[in-house]
């Protein structure tokens, strides 16, 4: 399956400017035009399963963050990401599909149990890097999006231990 859309994305053609058009505003759009604005909030469930944010900085590049709990680790953890649309896999009346792909950092506080049964919390700082499909509506405030990011940390605690980590979520946000 995993094969079959890395397929898909090398035989996708490259974005275009009018293919990612999604009619926002660069700033919050005015009340009743049917601009969308660039910042949309939400919610993201998996890994983390909390909160969503992207900032547009141009129709095919955003900041996109996230907080919530860390269920593989039982924490809490943050995310911040630069992504870009490179592909626009279906473009329609009604929404646009484009992939992205980016970069960024993730900070996670771990609560472990330690020998003596006692609550143990480290933290560690990673580098991000994600890849998702987002579901872009034209003509609703909206997008739903599926993602996954691979992640290089280092544990902080009793001394710096090195790992690899991966976050898998989907969610939706609404654009002011």
């Amino acid at each position: 399956m995993l094969t079959l859309g890395v397929v898909m994305l090398g035989l996708a053609p490259p974005a275009t400017a009018e293919e990612l058009d999604r009619t926002r505003a660069p700033v919050a759009a005015a009340p009743g035009s049917d601009e969308k604005g660039a910042f949309g909030v939400g919610l993201i469930l998996g890994e983390p399963t909390g909160l969503s944010a992207r900032l547009y900085l141009a129709n095919d590049a955003a900041l996109q963050a996230s907080v919530g709990a860390a269920f593989v680790g039982r924490g809490v953890q943050a995310t911040l990401d630069y992504v870009i649309h490179p592909w626009v896999l279906e473009n329609h009346a009604s929404f646009v599909l484009p992939a992205y792909v980016g970069f960024g950092a993730r900070v996670i506080q771990y609560r472990d149990r330690g020998d003596a049964d006692a609550e143990v919390r480290t933290f560690a700082v990673g580098a991000r890097a994600v890849a998702g499909l987002l579901f872009d509506f034209r003509e609703l405030p909206l997008d739903a999006f599926v993602e996954a990011a691979g992640v290089a940390e280092l544990e902080l605690g009793d001394g710096v231990h090195a790992g690899l980590g991966l976050n898998i979520g989907l969610g939706a946000r609404y654009y002011f």
